[in-house]
């Protein structure tokens, strides 16, 4: 399901956004094993092990997105990051997540920023659909929603991130 933003007068928005609006985050998702090759607002980096806090950003004309963590175990492991804009340009979308599914790495702390938007709608997966397997969402007291944020809720969170999913209203000024 859905995570709400939780702010009050945001229900009304998020009753009347289509799922077609989220489009851009889900297709971002959808595309994971051919987006490098075919999406240029689709980037790929690699989520370092070692206990250092590290980001990476991406931007798209005034919006932007950035995601900071720290991880421990393994190796490095190669994610991606999608931004999109609508045609309307109402909604800004930023998908972060592991291409092969599952992450094998322990995430001590995850916030993914949005610049230039407001969160409408984000959701937090320990494992990312691929082949078969579905998205598992985190359990809503393991992560927080703020109006330009998703990260880590400290003593909850249960150290397992495969893919960020966020849908933002964009602050443009109406005529």
């Amino acid at each position: 399901m859905a995570a709400p933003s939780g702010r009050s007068g945001r229900s009304s928005w998020a009753a009347l956004v289509p799922a077609a609006l989220l489009c851009l985050a889900a297709r971002a998702a959808a595309e994971a094993g051919t987006a490098p090759s075919g999406d240029p607002n689709t980037t790929g980096f690699d989520v370092r092990p070692g206990g250092e806090v590290h980001s990476f950003t991406r931007s798209l004309g005034d919006y932007g997105c950035t995601f900071t963590y720290s991880a421990q175990g393994g190796t490095n492991e190669q994610w991606q990051m999608s931004v999109g804009v609508s045609e309307d340009s109402g909604i800004f979308s930023c998908t972060i997540w592991r291409p092969q599914g599952k992450s094998y790495l322990f995430f001590t702390q995850f916030k993914a920023e949005v610049k230039g938007a407001k969160i409408d709608y984000a959701m937090a997966y320990s494992q990312a659909a691929a082949g078969a397997r579905a998205d598992i969402p985190l359990k809503q007291e393991e992560f927080e929603i703020t109006e330009t944020s998703v990260s880590h809720r400290e003593g909850k969170f249960r150290f397992e991130l495969s893919k960020l999913v966020i849908a933002a209203k964009t602050l443009r000024d109406e005529l």
